[in-house]
C-alpha cells in the first residue's frame, strides 16, 4: 500500500501563487507516476500534471505556463507550483500514484490518491 498526503491548499487572490505538496510513504519503490488531479463541485476530476520518477511531465492544456510539477525522489514528495492563479482554477486538489512503468493520464488508471486539499482563488 501506498499513502499519499496532501498539503499546501488555502485561499488566495486571483493572480497570486501556492505550492501544494504531495508526501508519499508506504511502498513507494512500487511508484513511477505521480499526477495532481482536481475536481470543482459538479465537474468530473481532471488531470492538472503528473511527473514520473524520471522526470517525464505532462499538463493539462489549462495551466501550461503557469503550473509546474516536480519530485523529490529521495524525499519522496512531489510538488505543485501554481502560478498566476486564476478563479477557475478553484477546485479541491487531489494527489495520485500510479504503478505502471509510462506516464499514466488518465485517473481510473491510478492505484493510490491522497485525501485532498482545497484551493479557492478569489477574484
Amino acid at each position: 500500500q501506498v499513502q499519499l498526503v496532501e498539503s499546501g491548499g488555502g485561499l488566495v487572490q486571483a493572480g497570486g501563487s501556492l505550492r501544494l505538496s504531495c508526501a508519499a510513504s508506504g511502498r513507494i519503490f512500487s511508484i513511477n507516476t505521480l499526477g495532481w488531479f482536481r475536481q470543482a463541485p459538479g465537474k468530473q476530476r481532471d488531470l492538472v500534471a503528473a511527473i514520473t520518477r524520471g522526470g517525464t511531465t505532462t499538463y493539462a492544456d489549462s495551466v501550461k505556463g503557469r503550473f509546474t510539477i516536480s519530485r523529490d525522489n529521495a524525499k519522496n514528495t512531489a510538488y505543485l507550483q501554481m502560478n498566476s492563479l486564476k478563479p477557475e482554477d478553484t477546485a479541491v486538489y487531489y494527489c495520485a500514484a500510479d504503478k505502471s512503468l509510462w506516464l499514466v493520464r488518465t485517473k481510473d488508471e491510478y492505484d493510490y490518491w491522497g485525501q485532498g486539499t482545497q484551493v479557492t482563488v478569489s477574484s
